[in-house]
Parts: C-alpha cells; structure tokens; sequence
C-alpha cells in the first residue's frame, strides 16, 4: 500500500528507508525522486535542505510527476531553494494543471482571478474568463474551495464571458503526462 501524502508531509521517514530512497531517486525512480523531496522540504532548517528538496522536485518534475511539477512550480514562485521566478514557476503549474493536479488548477484560478484587477478593462475580462476556466476544472475534482471561487468569479461575469470560459473548459482535455489536449 502506497504511503498517504499526508504521512509522507507530516512523519519523517527513518534514516534506513531515507537511504533506500535516496539509492532509488539516484537511479531515477520518479516516485523515490518526489518522496525525497518531501523528506528534504520537511525539514526546512536550512536553504541547504530547501534547495535539495528542489533540485529532487525538479527532477521529479522533469520526468513529469505532476505533483513534484506543482511543488516545484510553488518554490519558483517563492524563491525557495530557487531563485524567485514568475515564469518558470507558470511554467511548471501549467504542466500540473495539463495532468489535472487539483491545486494546480486552483492556483492558477487564481492567479487569474488577482489578475483582474489590472488597469486595462479589456485584460480583466480575459484573466476572469481564465480564472473561471481553472476554478471550474478544479470544481468539477470536487475541490471545495475551487468550487466557492469559481462561483464567486462567475457571478462577477457577464453572460458572454460565462459562455466563452464554459467553452474553454470543455476544450480542455487532461491526458497522462502533460499532453495536453485543448482547443
């Protein structure tokens, strides 16, 4: 039976299966990759540690393991064991998101939904049709704080925006490992 998230976040691993692990992410067994991250990430004494737990959630990211991709797109955008980058760090939610990782697509619900309080009217429309699109993807997982978001966006919309992010959400199709189908 596969370790809970909840006990590999909240229970430090023993020394003797932290070894094993480490011999297994090495070799570049994805899942041993992602759980020493967390080990390394759980203890956040050091930014030697945070910066080890995100070289491993890279890695892990790369061999794209969605929720190692969502971790590490969340250090890039708090400048954890990485440099701080905005980028890099959609780029990385985005591939989570594409594989349908809920808290991707709750973060960038709302980071849209930040977005539309930009200066430009026209800009405020799109990141709400967006931010609507993430939230109802991540509603529809069953993710109660998405589902009061989105409900929220959507009553700040008009009805041709509600049209067009139902569109976008049914254009949108998550397949395994990051390929993305969307029209």
């Amino acid at each position: 039976m596969k370790t809970s998230w909840y006990r590999k976040l909240f229970l430090p691993a023993p020394v003797a299966d932290l070894q094993a692990i480490r011999a297994r992410a090495e070799a570049g067994d994805v899942e041993a990759q992602f759980d020493l991250a967390v080990a390394c990430g759980s203890n956040t004494a050091s930014p030697a540690d945070l910066s080890s737990a995100a070289e491993w959630y890279r890695k892990a990211a790369e061999q794209s393991h969605a929720q190692a991709q969502f971790a590490f797109g969340i250090l890039c955008a708090e400048g954890r064991g990485v440099p701080r980058d905005d980028a890099e760090a959609l780029r990385w939610l985005r591939k989570a998101a594409q594989q349908g990782q809920v808290e991707a697509l709750l973060n960038l619900g709302i980071r849209c939904l930040r977005a539309t309080f930009g200066p430009r009217p026209t800009d405020a429309s799109e990141s709400r049709i967006e931010a609507y699109k993430w939230l109802r993807l991540a509603a529809n997982q069953g993710s109660q704080t998405s589902i009061a978001a989105w409900e929220q966006v959507a009553m700040a919309m008009t009805p041709e925006e509600v049209a067009e992010g139902n569109h976008r959400t049914r254009q949108f199709a998550v397949c395994p490992a990051g390929s993305l189908v969307s029209g």
